[in-house]
């Protein structure tokens, strides 16, 4: 007999949302070990003692998550979501009846907190990996990528003064409506910070632009030209860089600097940085703050894994005072000195090919880069009657190069890389941090950052990495309930099968504390 479903809806029912949400359920298990009770004493000083009452601070806090957890960066579409969903109602204490917070709410408190407040959430997560064993702590991972900011390149506006740009320069000035109204940015932020030499550059550059653009991504736009740091802004979010990688389009992005651990993938450590800053700027302040963070949980850090970008002498100096081990290769720039020169270490000075000597003369910074360096200087005489003086010497009338002051570090440094402890530290470094980037910005709600300005991006980035550390919290921890089942029915099947009395199976059992 064929069935037919009908539909009438009663007036009165009793629901119980705890038992509709399966024991196994992801949130269920999140809300069991997840306490965010603390930030009721952590976030009391940004409220007042009279009005209305503000959206509850933990409920905020787990909205928030579940957006990084279901890879939503959008309030409104945050709200609609978790209101049709039964876990994540019960996992924010709501029943099937309450409404759930207004998306402008959300904003408006994620606004209210500094970014100290989310930071405390973040380290309260990675003491629950430190304290199930998922960190060792002492080999760490660095690498940064550019996430994109919530601002257009259409939006970009010159920096003043303009009247020392070229003409076809104004012409690239191009905003739309929205960005008339607002301007956010600081005077400093509108203020040309490129001099004549970069001015001159920037114009050559977009001249070649003009005439080799048709192979460039993006470079079909209507409004696509050349534009620089030093001499264009926008005015929705100042912080916001202009930067590329190769075979991308130029775009507005914030620089995500993360830090991982080799032993199960944790995060240690994610902030926002400028996107047109070098990553071997930032190498400082994220050992800074990843020996804080590990030092708080007792664990001690030997090992600095971290590609090309973060090379430089001082890094390799400062490294090693810090007696850490880096495996970081050295840019390729660096050539350790003169080809076909000796090295003497003793007397710090080079032999040429020849065998002549060319003794230390100063030490001194250079002035573009501001890099600190030792010059080498051999008076005329030296080289008077070279067979090579003149291959050697080009237009010069005595010898005289330079090399970076850090050659010993450097030196170290490469011969680290290229043992083979260094080859095997190049392949875990690949395969430690490269597929938790993938998955922050392809599933943790991080392929954008959809505030503005740097401290609201450092707040997204935190939450996207407390989602990740989560979401391995709870997939370690069921490894070892299911681990813990297996060993102890195998314990049982041996007790059983052998011999002892039943009085001393139960005080095996009672010494194992399995029962």
């Amino acid at each position: 007999m064929q069935g037919k479903k009908e539909y009438q809806e009663k007036l009165f029912i009793n629901f119980q949302l705890s038992a509709h949400v399966p024991d196994h359920n992801f949130y269920r298990r999140l809300k069991e070990v997840l306490d965010l009770r603390f930030l009721y004493k952590e976030t009391a000083d940004y409220y007042g003692l009279c009005g209305q009452k503000s959206v509850d601070v933990v409920v905020f806090f787990k909205l928030c998550l579940v957006g990084y957890l279901e890879n939503i960066i959008s309030d409104r579409q945050l709200i609609q979501h978790s209101s049709m969903r039964m876990d994540i109602l019960y996992f924010l204490d709501y029943d099937i009846e309450e409404s759930l917070p207004w998306h402008s709410t959300i904003s408006r408190t994620r606004q209210l907190f500094p970014e100290e407040v989310f930071e405390g959430v973040f380290s309260e997560v990675f003491s629950m990996c430190v304290a199930k064993g998922m960190v060792s702590g002492h080999t760490q991972v660095i690498d940064a990528a550019p996430i994109k900011a919530n601002a257009s390149m259409e939006s970009l506006e010159l920096k003043v003064p303009e009247e020392e740009l070229e003409a076809h320069l104004r012409k690239v000035r191009h905003f739309s409506r929205e960005d008339r109204k607002v301007n956010k940015a600081s005077t400093e932020q509108q203020t040309i910070t490129a001099n004549k030499h970069k001015l001159q550059g920037i114009t050559s550059r977009n001249k070649k632009w003009a005439r080799d653009q048709d192979g460039r991504p993006g470079a079909k736009h209507k409004h696509a030209k050349y534009t620089s740091n030093h001499t264009h802004y926008s005015p929705s979010d100042p912080d916001a860089r202009i930067s590329v990688k190769p075979g991308k389009t130029r775009k507005l992005n914030y620089a995500s600097q993360l830090t991982v651990d080799s032993s199960n993938y944790v995060i240690t450590d994610i902030f926002a940085d400028f996107a047109n800053k070098k990553d071997s700027q930032s190498l400082v302040q994220i050992t800074r703050r990843v020996q804080n963070r590990l030092s708080k949980e007792h664990l001690l850090w030997h090992n600095l894994l971290a590609d090309t970008g973060y090379s430089s002498g001082d890094n390799y100096a400062f490294l090693e005072q810090e007696n850490l081990k880096s495996y970081i290769p050295a840019h390729g720039t660096y050539k350790g000195g003169p080809e076909g020169f000796t090295y003497v270490v003793e007397t710090d000075s080079w032999l040429c090919p020849q065998g002549k000597e060319i003794p230390y003369g100063k030490t001194y910074y250079e002035t573009k880069n501001h890099t600190k360096k030792k010059e080498y200087r051999a008076s005329k005489h030296v080289c008077k009657g070279c067979p090579i003086k003149t291959n050697c010497l080009k237009k010069s009338k005595e010898k005289r190069f330079s090399i970076t002051y850090y050659k010993p570090e450097y030196d170290r440094a490469i011969a680290r890389v290229k043992s083979s402890r260094g080859r095997y530290m190049k392949i875990k470094r690949s395969s430690t941090v490269e597929p938790v980037f993938g998955t922050l910005t392809q599933f943790m709600g991080l392929r954008k950052v959809f505030t503005k300005g740097i401290k609201q991006a450092q707040k997204v980035m935190f939450m996207s990495a407390i989602a990740y550390n989560l979401k391995k919290y709870l997939k370690f921890t069921q490894k070892l309930e299911e681990s813990k089942t297996q060993t102890q029915e195998t314990i049982l099947r041996v007790l059983k099968a052998s011999m002892l009395p039943s009085f001393m199976q139960c005080e095996v059992l009672k010494k194992m504390t399995l029962i």
